[in-house]
């Protein structure tokens, strides 16, 4: 029996067994929406499309011809195909045994010395990539090495290979261009030289490497001297670098180190306060030792010329109200009134004293007050942050400890000036007492030995 005839009874059957739907599915389609009915037209046309099909292929031998030799070319295309995947299997298989054997031969020894030499490529690999090297550099990171592999000459040659370029990239200076990251951010192709294995730099500017990609970025702070080296180094100016022995990290501390605006800066609203009353107080007191500068002066020429009294020094005031009281006063009443003179004259003196001194107890209290506000802000960031970072921690409490150093840089020069204004002061209130204090006795003096009989009655208070 051939399979034409097959074919063709199997057609037919299906073109009759492929009318009516039951009738239970015919009356819950009519009980369905509208999408329902479109999908139902849908599906009955595509059912008619199918008979007719069906129906052109049972009745034209020459197209069931053309599609049964169709059939029979994609058999044969897929028997093909199995038998390529069953070569392609046993040549697999075959070099899968050939290696397990071979790895079997090595024994334990050569698969403990590969899993050594696998180790060590991939930390090499690791530490490299993080490194300069490979900026520029004409040798390629070493391979990395399957876990599961086999040890072969060639790989053990490529790694060497591999490490003695990267050595002597280490003895090389290297121009290039390339995209880097200025400190505002933005991306830009730039000249960049690199110097071994020890820096990078860019117009005077050190770089770095940031991120998972190792994408070239400005370092924010480049020491003024190392900056000037590099930049006539690289325009071929001059023949010294700065490079630091430590890989690095000594110029990247320098680096990051903040200028003194920036430390200003971190201390806050506090800080500002501490600085703007230590500046208030320092001018008050430079005011004040001005004052007493040209008191000073003014004094010495009154003392130089105690006959010709002057209102510009305390002592010549002090002195005119003593003599504006006039002779017959009794001696503990001229005492008291040169005493008031001199008294009225002292506030003068000591001005600015007291708000110099309050200014230099404030400002510690102050810098104290702005570092532990810090330290709140610092261990609320741990809470969210949690203590995984520890420059976070670092940097919190440096900026908290800016404010104490604040108050303390405030404090001490207001002492120094307190000091000053005191001691200069009390020198001057020294001289005035004392000289009035020879004037008084100069006066009861001459007024004792021009009434001789008025002295006995004053002995006591003369003594």
């Amino acid at each position: 029996m051939t399979l034409k005839p097959i074919l063709r009874g199997a057609l037919a059957g299906l073109l009759l067994a492929g009318t009516p739907l039951p009738v239970l599915a015919q009356e819950d389609a009519a009980a369905t929406d509208a999408p329902l009915e479109t999908l139902r037209a849908e599906r009955e046309a595509a059912e008619a499309r199918d008979r007719a099909r069906l129906a052109e292929l049972v009745d034209d031998e020459q197209a069931l011809d053309a599609a049964l030799a169709e059939a029979r070319a994609e058999l044969a295309e897929v028997r093909e195909r199995r038998a390529t995947l069953d070569g392609r299997q046993q040549a697999q298989t075959a070099e899968l045994e050939a290696l397990q054997a071979r790895r079997q031969e090595q024994g334990g020894d050569l698969e403990a010395v590969f899993d050594a030499v696998a180790g060590v490529s991939g930390e090499l690999r690791d530490d490299l990539s993080a490194g300069w090297l490979t900026l520029g550099a004409e040798a390629g990171l070493p391979p990395r090495l399957a876990a599961d592999g086999i040890l072969r000459a060639e790989q053990l040659a490529t790694l060497a290979d591999s490490l003695m370029g990267l050595t002597a990239e280490t003895a090389r200076v290297v121009g290039l261009t390339a995209p880097v990251a200025g400190a505002d951010g933005e991306v830009a192709e730039r000249a960049v030289i690199r110097l071994g294995d020890l820096l990078a730099a860019s117009d005077g500017r050190l770089l770095e490497r940031a991120g998972e990609d190792g994408r070239l970025a400005v370092l924010p702070h480049t020491p003024a001297g190392v900056a000037e080296r590099l930049r006539a180094f690289q325009d071929g100016e001059g023949e010294v670098v700065s490079f630091d022995p430590t890989d690095g990290r000594v110029l990247e501390a320098l680096a990051r180190q903040p200028t003194l605006w920036e430390r200003f800066r971190q201390g806050g609203a506090v800080g500002y306060v501490v600085v703007a009353l230590g500046l208030g107080g320092l001018l008050v007191a430079l005011g004040q030792y001005l004052y007493l500068l040209r008191v000073t002066v003014t004094l010495r020429r009154q003392l130089g010329d105690l006959e010709r009294l002057r209102d510009d020094n305390p002592l010549g005031r002090a002195l005119q109200r003593f003599q504006a009281l006039g002779p017959g006063h009794a001696p503990e009443a001229l005492e008291a009134r040169l005493d008031e003179a001199l008294l009225a004259e002292q506030p003068r003196l000591e001005r600015g004293q007291g708000l110099v001194k309050m200014l230099a107890a404030v400002a510690p209290l102050l810098g104290l007050l702005g570092t532990v506000t810090g330290m709140i802000v610092t261990f609320q960031s741990i809470t969210v942050f949690g203590t995984g970072d520890p420059q976070l921690m670092a940097g919190g409490i440096s900026q908290a400890l800016v404010t104490t150093v604040l108050g303390l840089i405030t404090a001490v020069p207001l002492l120094f000036a307190h000091t000053a204004l005191s001691s200069r002061s009390r020198a001057l209130i020294g001289t005035l007492e004392g000289r009035a204090s020879a004037v008084l006795a100069d006066t009861l003096e001459a007024a004792r030995t021009a009434s001789p009989t008025v002295a006995p009655r004053h002995a006591d208070a003369l003594a």
